[in-house]
């Protein structure tokens, strides 16, 4: 697993973003695991505009490159400045359309930055997990930060959450792409390298928890 994270790690460059990737590594540990993805399995990526892409090209958000990188369909259902209480009304109808077997969870960053409510944050994500379940599809969640000037992390409730629901969490990627001007394409959104990193966790995440098999 140490390995895993390194690779990740090996990524990263500038010096706005060392300790971030030092928090990575000291970060990975055991994850709650998932089913192993058949070849054939649509895995829907939830989520803002940090899912949509903004600021690279459509083949450059993390789901498509994240598509290429496990060799499975990855449905991109990202839309840029929506609240999770939005996202809320609008999962459902997605899982239905599309059918997949696993769901990227990546909500919240509109929230934390107009500053609403965290609780209800917390609700309308444990909602859409258990929305998920209901119909047996596995979840992934992976952890937002507040927007701040230093030592950027993911908001605590991401991983309150992970643990209470027994879903594994990619907490460290967003934070460390977000601390770094050089993956960025403005003062929120990754640009294209950041993108790459962020797919490149994820699939080391369904890797480690199961999902993808070497």
């Amino acid at each position: 697993m140490r390995e895993s994270c390194n690779h990740i790690i090996r990524g990263f460059r500038g010096s706005a973003v060392v300790f971030a990737a030092v928090l990575l590594l000291f970060a990975c540990g055991e994850q709650p695991q998932l089913l192993p993805l058949h070849q054939h399995a649509t895995i829907l990526a939830f989520g803002d505009s940090l899912t949509y892409g903004t600021g690279a090209a459509p083949e450059e958000s993390y789901p498509a490159v994240l598509e290429r990188l496990i060799g499975r369909r990855v449905v991109n259902a990202g839309v840029p400045g929506e609240l999770s209480h939005e996202g809320l009304k609008r999962l459902p109808g997605l899982l239905e359309q599309h059918q997949p077997v696993l769901l990227l969870l990546c909500h919240g960053g509109n929230d934390l930055l107009q500053k609403q409510d965290g609780d209800r944050l917390a609700d309308n994500l444990r909602e859409m997990i258990e929305i998920a379940r209901a119909r047996g599809i596995e979840v992934v969640l992976l952890g937002v930060p507040r927007p701040k000037l230093f030592l950027m992390e993911s908001e605590p409730l991401y991983s309150d959450i992970a643990t209470t629901m027994q879903v594994p969490l990619e907490p460290d990627i967003i934070p460390a792409v977000e601390s770094d001007e050089e993956l960025k394409s403005d003062r929120i959104h990754p640009n294209a390298a950041g993108y790459r990193l962020m797919a490149e966790a994820v699939a080391e995440l369904l890797h480690e928890a199961g999902a993808i098999t070497r």
